[in-house]
């Protein structure tokens, strides 16, 4: 497959205090229980990673190591909090705490059967409340001072506008342009089905 030189767009954005966190506007239109997964699960979280961002770029983690998985799940204070829509996992957040009580929020999203359904407002309103409230659950880290993350053009349409619809703040953006040899992978080889949305 040929290379693209793609222009993409990165935003960062932050809150600063537990009152810039704003609720989702709307309910979800189906009943939401969202959980944290406390036993920390490779296999879990590759699943969730390629399910929610197969359509969007995310291959940072495709080479992954069980043992970094594990590893990176293991530290103290990384959380996975995870949607589930009548059992099924329909999204997740994963908090990574860092140093001087900042908390980023690494991964967020949906798969895709729950798009468009009200679940994005909820489980960013919740991961995000999660953040802020981490240091109750791991009582040797410093209370939350600020909530970080980032999304760029190569992301769902709807992210940027979720994050700020939330009470975050762009506070830096950036323009690089990056070398695309493929499409973006999908959950599995093969599982795209006709008429899945590609990024051009």
């Amino acid at each position: 497959m040929p290379i693209r030189h793609l222009d993409v767009t990165t935003w960062y954005l932050e809150q600063r205090e537990p009152a810039d966190l704003r609720p989702a506007r709307r309910e979800p239109e189906v009943p939401v229980d969202i959980v944290r997964a406390e036993v920390p699960s490779p296999e879990l979280s590759r699943f969730l990673y390629t399910a929610v961002g197969g359509d969007w770029y995310w291959v940072d983690r495709l080479a992954w190591s069980y043992d970094q998985w594990r590893n990176w799940l293991g530290r103290p204070g990384v959380e996975t909090w995870i949607a589930h829509v009548r059992g099924t996992p329909a999204g997740y957040v994963e908090l990574d705490p860092q140093a001087d009580g900042e908390v980023e929020i690494v991964c967020f999203g949906l798969l895709p059967a729950f798009h468009g359904r009200g679940v994005g407002g909820h489980l960013l309103a919740t991961g995000a409340a999660r953040a802020w409230d981490l240091a109750e659950r791991w009582p040797a880290r410093k209370p939350t001072s600020r909530v970080w993350l980032h999304t760029c053009s190569n992301d769902g349409p709807a992210a940027l506008g979720n994050y700020q619809a939330r009470g975050f703040r762009v506070y830096d953006t950036k323009v690089e342009t990056e070398a695309v040899g493929h499409t973006p992978p999908g959950p599995w080889p093969g599982a795209r089905p006709p008429g899945r949305l590609t990024r051009p």
